[in-house]
């Protein structure tokens, strides 16, 4: 089944089509909403359902990285699960997307991860428990989704994880240069919200190997290319250093994909995370060559990742419903 990206151009996610001719064509239904968050910001959010005679197996639940959004690249993607069988939803971050907030600013994760679970778990509460479901994360979305797993509490567990591209660790080669970062505490105490932090390539251009779709990245209306804001730049690496100290108790099923020569979120702590985390089904595949945005790979990549990335999701959407619990499924580990 080929990605949705193969039909999109430089300036629209779809291609030629309206948005509405688009998920007719993928025989796919779309809505989307919004929600107010306990702060008072009206969230966006959005879900996806395959059309008949495609048979619904499971649930995924779409967490988006830093300046990403769900209604552009990831959407692509959401779309790609969802004629796979799967009931998709995703929610814009607050300051991205359509949701409330001053642009690309997370002073702080916990509330961000807050409403990540109110949302996915009302979503959940709509369908069957009997139907598995799964977190599909990508960048600053895998932090997301790992704080989400380890925040567990009253929430129904999650039948497994896919990180794509996580940020586990900020690589240095994107991280800003010495002396600034040694002085983030200061900079972000005094004035939380200055764009002011460096980093070494804007995100869209070291992230996405093909040129036109880093051009499509900067096209989407909502997508900025100013600089970190120091409180932001400051809690994603202290949130680094949280998820890194906790990889232990990673213990839910695990795939992990990260290119190779991805400079914005180090390879390095993905494989770390791997060996590390106590789930008895976890595999990981690092990619030689391929950049940060596996979907921003020429199409024979994007077809071997996210072929890979179904097939995995598809077997233990089918596993855990033949266990009959929805708790989780267990197997063999493996490793590229």
């Amino acid at each position: 089944m080929v990605h949705p990206i193969a039909e999109a151009n430089e300036h629209s996610p779809f291609g030629s089509l309206s948005p509405s001719e688009f998920y007719a064509h993928h025989s796919v239904s779309h809505s989307s909403d919004y929600i107010t968050n306990a702060r008072g910001l009206k969230l966006f959010t959005q879900s996806w359902a395959p059309l008949p005679p495609t048979k619904i197996i499971g649930i995924i639940a779409v967490v988006h990285g830093f300046t990403g959004e769900s209604s552009w690249f990831v959407q692509l993607t959401a779309v790609h699960f969802t004629k796979s069988g799967f009931l998709t939803c995703a929610i814009d971050h607050q300051g991205h997307g359509f949701s409330d907030g001053l642009y690309a600013h997370i002073p702080d994760i916990n509330p961000v991860v807050d409403d990540c679970i109110a949302f996915f778990d009302s979503f959940r509460a709509h369908h069957p428990p009997s139907l598995p479901s799964f977190l599909y994360a990508e960048s600053l979305g895998g932090a997301i989704s790992l704080l989400i797993h380890l925040r567990r509490g009253s929430s129904r567990p999650w039948d497994g994880l896919v990180l794509n591209g996580a940020m586990c660790g900020i690589s240095p080669k994107f991280k800003p240069p010495w002396p600034l970062e040694h002085f983030l505490s200061l900079v972000a105490a005094i004035i939380p919200t200055w764009q002011v932090v460096p980093t070494r390539g804007q995100i869209p251009k070291v992230s996405f190997k093909e040129e036109w779709k880093s051009r499509l990245a900067i096209a989407s209306p909502r997508r900025h290319l100013a600089r970190p804001r120091a409180a932001t730049a400051l809690e994603l690496l202290r949130v680094c250093r949280e998820v890194q100290g906790r990889f232990e108790e990673v213990d839910l099923p695990l795939l992990i994909v990260h290119g190779g020569d991805d400079v914005v979120c180090d390879p390095a702590d993905v494989e770390d995370l791997y060996r590390r985390a106590s789930s008895k089904d976890k595999t990981i595949r690092v990619y030689p060559g391929m950049w940060h945005q596996l979907v921003g790979e020429p199409e024979e990549n994007v077809e071997l990742v996210f072929g890979e990335i179904v097939g995995w999701l598809r077997t233990r959407a089918e596993r855990a419903a033949a266990a009959g619990d929805g708790g989780g499924s267990t197997g063999t580990t493996s490793e590229d």
